[in-house]
């Protein structure tokens, strides 16, 4: 073991936040070193959004083609070029090399040092027989990694993460995905857009939970017609082997059997580097930090997915910028009340905020308005049917604290609401907005209008 080095800030972790903690303390005059494992960026643009979604747009493009037949042609034909998609895949994905990322990073000041962190105490991080001494603080970024679920004869299986999925090699027949949540519902429907056979399996009562009822049950039949099987409150209870495949037991009785298994039930955090710390961990075993300052204790920061508020690109992002405006000597504290979540399926399911549910539990004197934006000009411009608008508020205060969105462009439309819920803008001003016709927001305008008059 050599002596400590030293530094003013240790960053575990050289994912999104620990990137943006690197390039915000540029100038400062601070040391910064960042411990990366594997590659700068992190999950996001490797494994993660980034290929996912550049997945999701090339089945996008084919079920466009396909609506030509009804809005535009006689007669659209093509053959998927699957080798055509994973190249492309990869290359958003910068096949895998974070040569200019980490560039960038050294070019800011950071010292990157590659390899497994593990941190000591509270202000030493050991890499590969080094330790590095932080002066001020060290910050935890190191994110998490797909939950496998104890599952009788997961463990003997070949099956898919995220990591697999999300920059595929090969276009299955058959797809089961083990989770209806987000990552599974999306990459189902990108497998299912090429030509794959997918069973979606979740345990719970619905799928999508963490989204409005609604939101589910107005995605979930879109993804039938487009030949996605669901297994709703089904779990799984075993796995083994099946030819070149895997066949899998239901609680049922039910058999489901698949050349590939994608498992997508969640994250888990990357413990195992900082657990032996002492540091305080939530009760699903994330890093416990204090909501708005991001500390652990004086010292030590989280920053990112490792905090378990959110597991968002975006976020995370925000954390590391303000873990360096705190560094930097200002007083930046985080504000998580307006959070946006989206799922880019199509039609993608946006929200921001409470639902319904979560307002009620929360004591608040909840009022609600929706509608179906496939019920407006644009709707049938579009020939889009069967999505959902529904908003929440407090009557109380005359103002939005939740919004869901089922509809194409979902993403998109949600800024103004985020805005809403984040400046806790009245009703009665957001009733009063005009918006441009035809546009798909042109939908909140009315649905507003009924909030604000129930307040």
């Amino acid at each position: 073991m050599t002596l400590p080095q030293e530094a003013d800030v240790v960053v575990l972790g050289g994912g999104v936040a620990g990137e943006a903690i690197g390039h915000g303390l540029a100038g400062s005059g601070l040391s910064i070193v960042v411990v990366e494992r594997e590659l700068v960026g992190g999950e996001c643009p490797y494994w993660g959004c980034v290929p996912s979604k550049t997945f999701l747009r090339s089945g996008e493009t084919l079920a466009e083609a396909g609506r030509g037949r009804d809005l535009a042609a006689s007669r659209v034909d093509w053959d998927v070029d699957f080798p055509k998609v994973s190249s492309r895949v990869l290359w958003m994905a910068r096949d895998l090399d974070d040569t200019r990322p980490a560039k960038q990073l050294v070019d800011a000041g950071v010292q990157l040092v590659r390899g497994a962190g593990t941190l000591v105490d509270a202000r030493t991080v050991e890499v590969g027989g080094e330790r590095f001494t932080a002066r001020r603080a060290v910050v935890i970024s190191n994110g998490g990694t797909a939950a496998i679920p104890p599952i009788p004869g997961l463990d003997k299986v070949e099956f898919w993460t995220n990591r697999q999925a999300a920059v595929p090699r090969e276009l299955p027949e058959t797809l089961a995905v083990l989770g209806g949540g987000a990552i599974g519902v999306e990459l189902g429907q990108a497998f299912a857009r090429l030509g794959s056979k997918v069973t979606v399996i979740e345990a719970g009562p619905r799928f999508l939970a963490l989204e409005e009822p609604e939101a589910g049950a107005a995605l979930k039949a879109h993804l039938e017609s487009e030949g996605i099987t669901f297994l709703i409150g089904d779990g799984c209870t075993g796995v083994e082997a099946a030819g070149h495949g895997v066949r899998l037991s239901l609680k049922s009785g039910g058999v489901v059997t698949a050349d590939r298994l994608l498992v997508a039930t969640g994250r888990r955090p990357n413990a195992e580097a900082w657990q032996d710390a002492g540091l305080p961990r939530t009760e699903r075993g994330w890093l416990k930090v204090d909501p708005s300052t991001l500390e652990v204790q004086p010292g030590v920061y989280g920053a990112g997915d490792i905090t378990g508020i959110a597991g968002f690109t975006h976020v995370a992002y925000y954390h590391g910028q303000i873990v360096a405006r705190r560094l930097r000597g200002e007083d930046a504290r985080a504000d998580h009340v307006a959070i946006p979540r989206v799922t880019f399926t199509d039609p993608e399911v946006a929200s921001v905020g409470l639902s319904e549910a979560a307002a009620r539990e929360r004591g608040i004197d909840v009022i609600v308005a929706s509608t179906d934006p496939g019920e407006t000009a644009r709707g049938y411009i579009h020939d889009f049917h069967n999505g959902v608008v529904k908003l929440v508020g407090d009557r109380a205060r005359g103002v939005l604290v939740g919004a869901t969105l089922v509809t194409p462009r979902g993403g998109e439309i949600l800024g103004e609401l985020v805005l809403a819920i984040k400046a806790a803008t009245p009703l009665r001003v957001l009733g009063d907005m005009i918006h441009p016709y035809p546009a798909f927001n042109r939908v909140l305008g009315a649905v507003l209008q009924e909030l604000a008059s129930k307040a």
